[in-house]
Formats: C-alpha cells, structure tokens, sequence
C-alpha cells in the first residue's frame, strides 16, 4: 500500500504564524508561533501582524519538518491559507508558500481558512475522536467569524446562518475589554466563569426569526449594564468579576445553542460539529454535548490544539484537495474577506 502523501500546511490569516505537517490525515507536526505584541494594544495590529509573521516563518516551518522527522523534498505538496483574514498577513504565508512549492517543483494549494476549521474535524487525534458523516451540521465560532454551516462533503459547504455585527469571539474580547482584562479575553472569560453564577445578572440576547446571529445588543446591553453599576459603585468590577464573567459567557453561548438547537431541529442529520477559535470555550464544549444528548445525536468537538488557527487544519483541507489534484496557480491572489 503506497504511503499517503506528505503535505506541508502553513496558516497566516491573523496574528499567529503556524506550519505543520501531515501524513494523510496524521498530523506529525503542529507548530503555532504567537505574537504576545498586539495584548498591550487590546487587538491585532495588522501591520505589526504580518511584520511578525516574517520574522516566524522560516523558524516555524524548519521546526515542523524537523518535528516531522523529514527532508522537505519528502513534501507532496504545499497548502496555505488564501483567505479570508489579515491581507498582510496572508501574502506572507502564501509568498512563502509558492516561492518553497516552486523551488520543490511540487504542487501548491490555496485553502480557505473557514472550511479548514470545519475540515480539522477529519484529522486523526491521539483520542480517536469520532469523524463527522456527511452531511453534517457544523457551528464555526471565532473571533472574526459566526457560521452556521450545512456540510455535503469536504468541498461543499453551505452557509445557513451568519452574524449580521459582531461575531461570538469578539463579543467575548469586548466583553472582557469592558471588564478590565487583558487581549484575547476569551480565555480569562471561561477561566474566571468557572468561580461565577452564570444566572446573577441578565443581558439582552437578540431574537432573530432566522439562522442568522447578532452580538451587538448582547455586547451594548452587557456596556451599559456595568457602566451603570460602575457609576453607583467604583468597585463593582472587582466585588463581581467571576459573575460578570459567568453571565456574559452564559449568554453568549445561549445565543449560539438557540441556533444550534433550531437548525438541528429543521435539518434532519445524524451528527453535528463544532469548529473554530471559540470552540475552545468550556461552557461552549459543554453546551454542545448536551444538545446531542438531547436529541439522540453525535457530536464531534476538535481538541483544543485544533481549535484555534493552526497549519494543521490547513494541511487536512490541502491533503484532501491533493486527492482531488485541485492545485493552484502561482498568480492567485489572496482575499480578506468572504
């Protein structure tokens, strides 16, 4: 039996710079170099983004071969990330990508940042956690995007329900934004919820007729709420953190189970997933498990390695491509947004 391919993955769509190797759907390598830069700004900086992300490729990718355990003339072929996220950052990634696929003479393919979100689901895990059946319905949750998607199969992704303002995860960074904390607050969030009542104090969560999400009432209601407080008593921050924390997660993510839970409802599948950066929250996770127990279904939840942008996920939508022989053109263009 031929050895599957070897598939170089570099992602570079935001402030973390990732490359990573597979084997079919074996991950060999996953590494992810950071930018702790943009936290004293409260955000990512683009410029400073893609100044970073020059500086971290080359590191990056030498230590995922070397990780992988082999030479670079092993690879098959070279996936990176064409969209949609930081343009800067991307035509870093993508350069580099179609400067090594031609001096390799080996295939290049451009992958689309939300579907390999979806498509890291298909890689093989230490736990043997369970691979989605199409078709499949999948909540693609991060701090730029809210997707609700319906999934044929690894090429055919339909959009159900989007955020029509804010997407969950900036919700989460503005929230805690507000709180005092520190960028990404996401993380901090779960962490300090773990203490708090999620019921103590109620905010305003949208209520749309369709699949769509909106974050902006929840995320303006949840402003006023403390600014309020604040004016009454200077310490209710502090006094309140974990409840505040608590609450805020509780209704985010009750926001993203009410959609869930509908379209689950209308469209009759066997499974569902959940993929992207806030998949990583604790509540989120737990939230999902329930729902399929509810309703007699399988879940599948990436481990949290998988959830947040890394080069693996863009190798498994690159190996799967591979098969189908859909490579690119050294002119492609990177995009920023869908």
């Amino acid at each position: 039996m031929a050895t599957p391919p070897y598939i170089l993955g570099i992602e570079s769509s935001c402030d973390d710079t990732s490359a990573a190797v597979i084997c079919g759907t074996k991950i060999l390598s996953n590494v992810i170099a950071g930018q702790k830069i943009h936290a004293e700004f409260g955000g990512v900086v683009p410029e400073l983004a893609s100044r970073a992300h020059q500086q971290n490729i080359i590191p990056v990718v030498d230590t995922a071969l070397k990780r992988a355990g082999i030479d670079k003339k092993q690879l098959s072929a070279i996936a990176c990330t064409n969209g949609p996220g930081l343009l800067g950052s991307l035509l870093v990634g993508s350069s580099f990508a179609k400067g090594l696929a031609l001096s390799l003479n080996i295939p290049l393919i451009m992958v689309d940042h939300l579907q390999a979100h979806v498509l890291a689901n298909f890689l093989d895990t230490e736990d043997n956690n369970p691979k989605p059946e199409f078709p499949f319905l999948c909540l693609t949750v991060s701090g730029g995007h809210t997707l609700l998607l319906m999934v044929y199969d690894y090429f055919k992704m339909e959009v159900l329900g989007r955020t029509i303002d804010d997407a969950a995860g900036e919700a989460f960074d503005k929230a805690a934004k507000i709180l005092g904390l520190t960028y990404p607050g996401g993380p901090i969030i779960d962490k300090l919820a773990q203490q708090g009542d999620p019921n103590k104090f109620k905010f305003s969560i949208a209520k749309l007729p369709d699949l769509n999400f909106s974050f902006s009432g929840l995320k303006t209601s949840f402003l006023y709420f403390v600014r309020d407080r604040l004016t009454e008593n200077p310490n209710f921050i502090e006094e309140n953190i974990n409840d505040l924390a608590a609450s805020i997660q509780f209704h985010i993510v009750e926001s993203l189970t009410i959609k869930m839970e509908k379209a689950l409802k209308a469209h009759k599948c066997t499974n569902f997933a959940l993929s992207g950066g806030v998949a990583a929250n604790s509540e989120l996770r737990k939230r999902m498990l329930e729902l399929a127990k509810k309703h007699h279904l399988r879940v599948t939840i990436p481990p949290l390695a998988l959830t947040t942008d890394n080069a693996a996920m863009i190798a498994c939508y690159g190996y799967f491509k591979f098969l189908q022989k859909e490579f690119a053109e050294l002119n492609t263009v990177p995009y920023s947004s869908v």
